[in-house]
């Protein structure tokens, strides 16, 4: 009993340490280890002697969390139910999200010496859907990287040009710029594929960036660049994004434009937008739906407005003579419906 008793104890709940219910999806995870990771990170804890504890607690839940076989076991038989060895490393997944080259708040990298040699930061564009910014994601970019590895050996290193004086003579000194190295461990650089994390988050605007630090190029006497992804928002067949309201055009007969009508128009993530219309509409007619635009992204519980715009579809063929005759008395004759104007 009381060795059941000392293992319940110890026993981690990982939803719990996550912030989540045990319905959440991959996506709620993801943004929950996303968040929590940069509050948690030792360093910046560095008066809480439980934070490195907690850190790995974060990594251990979301690493059986994101799996969906391992969460499985978790969900059955507990922490105890996990095949030995399910635990990687933590620097691994917190990398994926961030990048893996010290550590950065904000999107800045710690302060950085001068004197260290640096790779090149590259940019990338990232192209998103209208759907993706209504409702957020996480988008998994797979990228193959050359990366430094020690090998046998010695080679030149920290190269840099130095002044040497040399006395020739009585009186007589020589100053000459010569090229000095170190010696330092042999290296060779290796592909390695990594898959990062780039969460789009809600409202995300056309051309804002995402920073992965030390993702960019690698530099083989210092530090590698960083890699930023910058967002293109693709072009929606249906919607138009202006700023936070979203715009859209519906095609109606012109019997629902004399009469009225009432109809279901199917939003971005699938939920629908009921619109009823009780009066004459003209061309080009519009309709605020005020809340159903995009979120805001500094607030997204605030959300802009969808505009729909109304075109009026005419019959195609000419009027029969019947049909004449009906308007010249003021009646309207279209198809087995007629109205009088």
């Amino acid at each position: 009993h009381r060795a059941n008793l000392l293992m319940s104890v110890s026993m981690r709940d990982f939803y719990q340490i996550l912030g989540v219910s045990k319905s959440a999806s991959i996506r709620d995870i993801k943004k929950a280890y996303r968040k929590l990771a940069l509050q948690l990170h030792p360093d910046r804890n560095p008066d809480d002697p439980k934070a490195q504890d907690k850190f790995a607690d974060l990594g251990a839940a979301y690493e059986v969390l994101s799996d969906e076989e391992k969460r499985k076991q978790y969900d059955t038989y507990g922490e105890d139910g996990l095949k030995e060895g399910h635990h990687g490393s933590h620097n691994d997944i917190f990398s994926s999200f961030f990048g893996d080259f010290g550590f950065m708040f904000g999107g800045n990298r710690q302060q950085q010496d001068r004197n260290i040699p640096r790779g090149n930061d590259i940019t990338l564009d990232l192209e998103v859907t209208l759907e993706e910014v209504y409702s957020g994601n996480f988008v998994e970019v797979v990228r193959v990287k050359p990366v430094a590895k020690e090998a046998p050996g010695k080679r030149k290193c920290n190269c840099r040009q130095e002044m040497r004086t040399t006395q020739l003579g009585p009186g007589r000194f020589q100053m000459t710029q010569e090229m000095v190295c170190d010696e330092c461990p042999n290296v060779k650089l290796v592909n390695e594929e990594r898959t990062l994390e780039v969460e789009i988050e809600q409202g995300v605007r056309d051309e804002m960036e995402y920073p992965f630090i030390g993702e960019g190029e690698p530099h083989i006497d210092g530090e590698p660049g960083d890699l930023r992804f910058r967002i293109k928002v693709l072009k929606h067949p249906l919607f138009e994004r202006r700023g936070d309201d979203l715009y859209t055009n519906v095609t109606i007969s012109l019997v629902e434009a004399l009469i009225g009508f009432e109809m279901d128009i199917v939003h971005l993530d699938g939920h629908k937008v009921h619109i009823v219309r009780d009066k004459i509409t003209k061309p080009g007619a519009r309709m605020w739906k005020k809340g159903e635009g995009l979120p805001n992204f500094d607030n997204i519980n605030i959300r802009g407005s969808l505009i729909i715009t109304f075109d009026v579809e005419f019959p195609q063929t000419q009027l029969d003579e019947p049909q004449k005759e009906g308007e010249n008395k003021g009646r309207i004759s279209v198809g087995k419906n007629s109205y009088f104007a």
